[in-house]
């Protein structure tokens, strides 16, 4: 069902398409649809920049003056086919039709072949702005042409555009590509290759954090941990499944003296082995095995955005071997531990979607109706038992069980999946895992629940980056006390307290520079220190401190030893 916002958006997209043509006549036509929050259309023949938006914005303007209305004509193939004479990708589309040809005229401007719907009017359109420029492979194959695609966006109301604007601005205020090379957190070389980050100091500091943290918490859980190896033969692969099915998102083979390899693009496999090295006892189910596990990932060069879209990825990937009637304790068990982390990281707008299998369906899911159905209202029973908000999604799951995906609402105002908690009774029969029951019989009924809670380190530290605008809480942040003077003769007082800071681990750099002591203080606000502590006279002469907060805040006369008790206890706590 189309809504009335998709059909503003896909009529401004119409508008575009004929403005572009008006100015730039060569231009080939592809495709023009609505999108969250705004439209796009694609163009081949067209080579602009960005400062030509404001060229084609006016033209749009003028073509909007004139109030025309948006006609909906049947034709027949034929007729559509000496329409689009000229345009190449239409014409592609138009043989893919059948019947049912509809086109769309703008009043005399502009003609596209269309299913609609469209707004009656383009005087219904008012308050529209064209965003950017990109590149978009047709049909989103990169052995097709690359075309030019123009985003733009529209709202019914003006406030409504003005604040997604201002939304969009503070998005890229906090856009972690930017930050991530701003702050020293991230790199990436053409060299190594895109997709492929590497972490810098500063980034290394913040990704071993998190990944103590969730070491700590494992450990907590009952984990165990382990480390395998980042490839593996293509026979684990076929055994999995994931050979041939997600081939197409794996390296190429390597061809070795002793067999076919392949990197590994997830790490249950390897998991699945370990559980089968030795006889399993009821006893030792659940068996939480835990590793953060390097996968690559065969990414179109195209799709990769800096932390978000990436080749190589380190995960905080863990499998869980229960029993049937563990399912329920082991999943709400999960779900904790990952509000245990959200609350941490002062996370809060997020939701679970539980994806549910459908019968119908029977080629793409194992056809174990019993455990579906059975699995699926565990899985609910323990969302509602813990109150959180859930919706529920049909025909969604994988193919080997229903899953919990993890949903947010980013401060940029993107939605996206940060993990999945994922249950799986297919593995057990292509891996043969089975346990010896309390009468020492063994029992093959092994499920696995895949959990990821921290998501990757890349696609994590992207959305902290941005959640945070690089001002890291304190027990995370790369510099936890920036140490500014005020001249040289305080060097020796600064000198001792960087000494007894270090000596209680904290993070704490030394700006010695002959620099005034507003530029120092600037500068670490800059590289967003999370406290910034002065040391001018005052504080040689009463053995002091002034501290900054991230705030801005000034607390003056802070004596050294009680600013060191309560910075410990605030690291060890973690506090926001």
């Amino acid at each position: 069902m189309i809504t009335p916002i998709e059909s503003l958006r896909h009529s401004t997209s119409h508008v575009l398409a004929a403005a572009v043509k008006k100015l730039y006549p060569k231009a080939q036509l592809a495709i023009g649809p609505a999108i969250e929050n705004g439209f796009y259309y694609d163009f081949g023949n067209l080579k602009i920049t960005e400062e030509d938006l404001v060229k084609i914005e006016e033209e749009m303007k003028t073509i909007l003056k004139r109030d025309m209305t948006f006609k909906k004509e049947k034709v027949s193939k034929v007729d559509a086919k000496k329409r689009l004479k000229d345009q190449p990708y239409k014409l592609e589309l138009l043989n893919d039709l059948k019947e049912d040809i509809t086109f769309y005229k703008t009043g005399d401007v502009f003609e596209d072949l269309c299913s609609g719907p469209h707004v009656s009017s383009t005087s219904e359109i008012k308050h529209f702005k064209l965003l950017r420029i990109a590149g978009a492979y047709w049909k989103g194959d990169s052995n097709n042409v690359m075309l030019t695609r123009i985003y733009g966006t529209v709202f019914p109301s003006k406030k409504e555009l003005e604040d997604y604007l201002k939304q969009l601005e503070e998005a890229e205020k906090r856009n972690h590509i930017k930050l991530g090379k701003e702050l020293g957190i991230f790199m990436i070389s053409e060299l190594v290759g895109k997709g492929l980050p590497i972490w810098l100091p500063k980034g290394n500091i913040i990704k071993e954090e998190i990944e103590k943290l969730a070491k700590e918490k494992e450990e907590e859980y009952g984990y165990v941990r382990v480390t395998t190896p980042v490839l593996a033969k293509k026979e684990l692969y076929v055994k999995s499944g994931h050979l041939p099915y997600y081939q197409a998102s794996m390296y190429p083979e390597m061809k070795m003296d002793d067999g076919v390899y392949y990197l590994r693009a997830m790490n249950c496999p390897h998991h699945h082995l370990i559980f089968k090295h030795q006889l399993r006892s009821y006893r030792e189910l659940p068996l939480r095995i835990a590793e953060y596990g390097i996968c690559h990932r065969n990414e179109l060069s195209g799709t990769l955005t800096g932390l978000l879209r990436v080749r190589g990825m380190i995960q905080n990937d863990a499998h869980i071997y229960c029993t049937k009637e563990q399912i329920e304790e082991e999943f709400k068990k999960v779900i904790q531990l990952v509000q245990e982390y959200y609350k941490l990281f002062n996370l809060s707008d997020y939701w679970f979607r539980l994806s549910k299998w459908d019968s119908k369906n029977k080629e793409k899911y194992v056809q174990e109706p019993e455990n579906w159905e059975s699995t699926q209202a565990i899985l609910r029973n323990v969302l509602k038992k813990l109150k959180v908000k859930f919706v529920e999604a049909d025909d969604e799951a994988a193919f080997y069980g229903p899953k919990v995906d993890i949903q947010f609402k980013a401060v940029t105002g993107r939605e996206e999946t940060m993990s999945t908690i994922q249950l799986d009774f297919a593995a057990k029969g292509k891996f043969g895992l089975s346990y010896q029951d309390k009468d020492g019989k063994m029992n093959s009924e092994v499920f696995v629940i895949h959990r990821a809670p921290l998501s990757t380190h890349e696609r994590f530290m992207a959305f902290l980056i941005e959640h945070y605008a690089g001002n890291f809480p304190l027990w995370m942040s790369p510099v936890q006390v920036k140490i500014v003077t005020v001249n040289d003769s305080n060097l020796k007082y600064a000198n001792e307290v960087v000494k007894l800071l270090r000596d209680k681990n904290v993070r704490v750099e030394l700006d010695d520079r002959a620099e005034s002591i507003g530029k120092k203080v600037r500068d670490a606000e800059v590289e967003k220190a999370a406290l910034i502590v002065t040391i001018g006279n005052k504080e040689v002469e009463n053995k002091t401190l002034a501290v900054r907060d991230k705030d801005g805040k000034v607390k003056f006369g802070l004596k050294v030893e009680d600013f060191l008790k309560t910075l410990v206890e605030d690291i060890k706590l973690r506090k926001c």
